[in-house]
């Protein structure tokens, strides 16, 4: 009798849902999974079970034996998992179109993994987490938790910090994202391309660029001064960098940097956005409506292309290539979010980092990079302290912090402005707050 290979994926009843179902299909031969569980909780039940019936005609089309269950019971989910995946949204788009709104009354960007927007997800997110993770203490002590929930950097933090899980990885598709682009942009093979990643989740820069083991950074980097070339992710447009600028940083950035470097443009771009056809958030909520739709078509029995304009593409590639590695001690390649232990020397060693690391059975081995270029090492440590501090917010239920995280950020102008906002979105989010009351 084959042994029994069990995941549990929180969050089942996500849109992305398809796209995981669509990687351990594609991989079965070096994943064979006999037993996928969809947990949800009760608000997203009419979803999971929507997104489930389509899982099960996906597995039933492709012709593999996967038992797929739905179940609102995290703790049968759990049971005796071996990975366990997390994609969940605490208070739904609806909460995350008030991270959104809210500050930009106040002149500052609203963003999901971005400054206040960031940090009030991050808020929301991490003490749900670290009751999963006394979940999996209990229910599959060996299980490798694979985090996809938003902000990945600041999750992956706090699970480190924060439980006894050692057995974590922090995953996002901007990486594989921006291999996919370079791969395009040289018309090539994605399997051609490696690119050294390091930095953190959002917050990541591409050092090096290598084809066939070979560097061709230089000719990237000039091809990225085209403005129609820099950005790789379908929810963020970029404005196109100075290329004086991007030659001189001789890095590949990723679409979030955007926030960063063009703070005005990206504020005027959002409230402009925003007035016209709503926040992103509001744009998805149309979109999954439709996507929702479409996923109740008993016809339909695959992955519909409309989903990678969710922006999650190449999600369940990311995923499952790094599960796949995992259990195949595979010794390939992969940007996850990792422990540093020293691979990057500018952050300390017990924090998590975004970095291209050794994917073994043993977890991910990150490639030593030693201190990172001066020109970005220093917003990459203000992030991290903003990280930091957001994730001891978090879970402590300390007022101050959440206000000093947010002034730290550089998208927060003052304090003062920082306390203002923290105020009225703690008021806007407080069922989902509960450590604060």
């Amino acid at each position: 009798m084959t042994k029994k290979l069990k995941v549990a994926t929180i969050g089942g009843g996500s849109s992305y849902t398809p796209e995981l179902i669509e990687g351990f299909i594609k991989r079965y031969d070096e994943f064979p999974l006999t037993e996928l569980w969809l947990v949800d909780i009760e608000a997203g039940k009419e979803k999971l079970e929507i997104v489930g019936e389509l899982a099960k005609r996906m597995v039933k089309k492709a012709g593999l034996p996967i038992d797929v269950h739905l179940t609102l019971d995290r703790e049968v989910a759990l049971k005796d998992a071996d990975f366990v995946t997390t994609q969940f949204r605490v208070g739904l788009l609806e909460a995350r179109a008030k991270d959104e709104r809210i500050p930009l009354k106040y002149g500052v960007l609203g963003q999901e993994t971005n400054g206040p927007g960031g940090l009030f997800k991050g808020l929301r997110t991490i003490p749900v987490i670290v009751d999963i993770c006394r979940d999996i203490e209990r229910l599959c002590p060996d299980a490798w938790l694979i985090n996809f929930t938003n902000p990945a950097g600041m999750v992956t933090e706090a699970v480190l910090r924060y439980t006894n899980i050692k057995k974590v990885v922090g995953l996002c598709n901007v990486p594989i994202g921006i291999e996919m682009g370079v791969a395009k942009l040289l018309d090539v093979e994605h399997s051609r391309i490696r690119i050294d990643f390091a930095g953190l989740n959002h917050m990541v820069y591409g050092l090096d660029v290598y084809l066939d083991g070979v560097s061709v950074k230089d000719k990237v980097i000039e091809m990225l001064t085209d403005p129609e070339n820099t950005s790789f992710v379908k929810n963020i447009e970029g404005i196109g960098w100075e290329p004086s600028f991007i030659r001189a940083l001789n890095a590949l950035t990723c679409p979030y940097h955007n926030y960063y470097y063009k703070s005005q443009d990206m504020l005027e771009k959002t409230k402009k956005d925003a007035a016209e056809k709503g926040t992103r958030a509001e744009v998805v909520l149309k979109l999954e409506k439709e996507l929702f739709e479409l996923y109740k078509d008993p016809e339909l029995a695959i992955k519909p292309p409309q989903l990678e304009e969710r922006g999650g593409a190449y999600y369940s590639d990311a995923a499952v290539r790094l599960i796949t590695s995992i259990y195949n001690d595979k010794r390939d390649i992969q940007p996850v979010n990792t422990r540093n232990n020293g691979a990057i020397a500018s952050i300390p060693n017990d924090s998590a980092v975004e970095v291209s690391s050794i994917i073994t059975k043993d977890g991910p081995k990150p490639i030593t990079v030693g201190d990172l270029p001066v020109a970005v090492r220093g917003l990459v440590q203000q992030i991290k302290s903003f990280e930091r501090i957001g994730a001891e917010a978090a879970v402590t239920g300390d007022y101050d912090k959440a206000v000093l995280a947010l002034t730290i950020n550089p998208l927060t102008p003052s304090d003062t402005v920082a306390k203002q906002i923290v105020d009225e979105m703690m008021e806007a989010h407080k069922e989902h707050l509960p450590q604060f009351s």
